[in-house]
């Protein structure tokens, strides 16, 4: 696999499992994540899972589970 890199196609990222939360809907309406063998965390969206992916390292992807875990972003998801 080549390096990954924000905004490559989530379809070049080989070898790796996608998982999305049990709460996404029916839809597809959830975003994915899956572990690099460099250490990475890259993330797709599940409606468009050959589109572009964002890669985070460990530090970034625990410092926003943190912060939703604690409802930093519970106003993000109200209508």
């Amino acid at each position: 696999m080549p390096q990954a890199y924000n905004g490559m196609a989530a379809s070049d990222i080989e070898d790796v499992v996608w998982q999305k939360s049990r709460h996404s809907n029916s839809q597809g309406s959830c975003v994915e994540f899956a572990k690099l063998p460099g250490g990475g965390i890259a993330m797709r969206n599940s409606r468009f899972p050959d589109g572009p992916a964002l890669v985070y390292t460990p530090a970034e992807i625990e410092a926003m589970l943190l912060g939703v875990k604690d409802g930093e972003f519970d106003h993000l998801a109200r209508d």
